[in-house]
């Protein structure tokens, strides 16, 4: 039985990040990680693209926590103490620079997830963490002082043990048995599966959208995407990170309701089309988008108003003017299914948070028991947030294992 000074289940994000900062802060302990599978850190290799969105440039801890629709409350203080300046300043301390794009996520500068996955290489190599691959974990023990980690091929011992192996289930049932409770997995980064003659030949059209879920609370406003399957875009995805649990509920089947013109009601639109009517009376319809819409869009929402190809604003009834203000601002669509946002499986769901202390990121129940990233019932919209929970988990669990916390 090899022994160590801290092992750490799970060679993703958080492990390596746990890893390398525990080996910083503690040059003589004894490190290793485990990793199931035959690849490490293949969720930063596919993230944002293959560019890894490392994190998002929001420098406020109460505005970040605003991003994650599970551990809003529980990653207040941690953000105080380890937050995206600091992830920028780490990254930076080993010669890697971020940059902001327009929308707040944050690259390397390479635009490479490789920068990243090479930095945690060679910082491991450098500070003697083992990485063993093909390891996948059996049973987890704690029969006194040390925790007995077994594998297919042998047993570890060890004081310190962290599990950063996301939503492993084979893992979550362990956890069980050790008394943890774990909150169901289920998708929370989708998009929307959606088919309707309205938006059939509009793949590509984007517009800001106030999305809302007939009959539910949730609602979300930003840039939506119309695709070959449906829609897309933050608008969407936000709202599918807020609603996981409702939207699951409904075996992702359920009405939306879209606001093409957010900041526009239904009463004040109507009476900018009565104005249009008298005001531009010669004018076609269809030849000319209003409200700044994409020009496609406003010509299949005018269809959709039954107004004719070749009628004029003068030809328009009270009728058709009542359904193109309500096309423009309350159309609804039927979704039937969803569609994972690229490669990038996010669920929410995990270790009920009131169970971990998240001033160490311990478990409540077991002493010497850590975890971090999304074994946690932690998760957040698209933009770099996971990742960033990921960071600042790791770097505190790292500190309480070292005792430099």
């Amino acid at each position: 039985m090899r022994e160590y000074d801290i092992i750490i289940i799970g060679g993703g994000a958080a492990g390596f990040f746990a890893a390398i900062n525990a080996a910083e802060m503690d040059p003589s302990a004894k490190i290793l990680i485990l990793e199931r599978g035959k690849e490490v850190l293949t969720k930063v290799r596919i993230s944002g693209g293959g560019r890894c969105n490392v994190t998002h440039a929001e420098f406020i801890p109460s505005e970040l926590i605003k991003n994650y629709p599970r551990g809003t409350k529980e990653l207040r203080g941690p953000f105080h103490t380890f937050m995206t300046g600091d992830t920028i300043a780490w990254f930076e301390e080993r010669g890697i620079e971020l940059k902001i794009e327009e929308d707040g996520r944050m690259f390397p500068v390479s635009d490479s997830s490789e920068t990243i996955i090479t930095c945690f290489q060679d910082e491991v190599n450098r500070l003697g963490v083992k990485v063993e691959r093909n390891r996948p974990v059996t049973t987890i023990e704690n029969p006194g002082e040390n925790w007995i980690i077994s594998t297919s091929k042998e047993q570890f011992k060890t004081e310190k043990l962290l599990l950063a192996t996301g939503s492993n289930p084979k893992i979550w049932k362990l956890l069980e048995g050790l008394g943890h409770t774990l909150v169901p997995a289920v998708p929370s980064l989708f998009t929307f599966n959606i088919k309707d003659p309205r938006i059939k030949d509009l793949p590509g059209v984007a517009t800001r959208a106030l999305v809302k879920i007939k009959d539910e609370k949730l609602k979300s406003e930003g840039p939506l995407l119309i695709t070959h399957w449906g829609m897309s875009g933050p608008a969407i995805l936000k709202l599918s990170a807020w609603g996981a649990r409702e939207l699951n509920k409904h075996d992702y089947n359920f009405n939306i309701i879209v606001n093409w013109l957010p900041q526009w009601t239904r009463e004040d639109i109507l009476e900018k089309l009565k104005e249009l009517k008298f005001s531009q009376a010669k004018q076609q319809v269809f030849k000319y988008a209003q409200f700044d819409l994409p020009k496609r869009l406003w010509r299949s929402l005018a269809a959709a108003a039954c107004i004719k190809e070749t009628a004029t604003w003068a030809d328009l009834s009270k009728n058709e003017l009542q359904d193109l203000a309500r096309q423009l601002t309350a159309a609804e669509f039927q979704v039937n299914g969803k569609s994972t946002f690229k490669d990038e499986f996010v669920t929410a769901g995990g270790i009920e948070l009131s169970e971990v202390n998240f001033k160490t990121f311990e478990s409540k129940l077991h002493k010497n028991l850590f975890f971090a990233g999304e074994i946690l019932n932690i998760d957040a919209i698209t933009g770099g947030f996971n990742f960033q929970n990921a960071w600042t988990g790791a770097y505190i669990a790292a500190k309480a294992m070292t005792g430099t916390g």
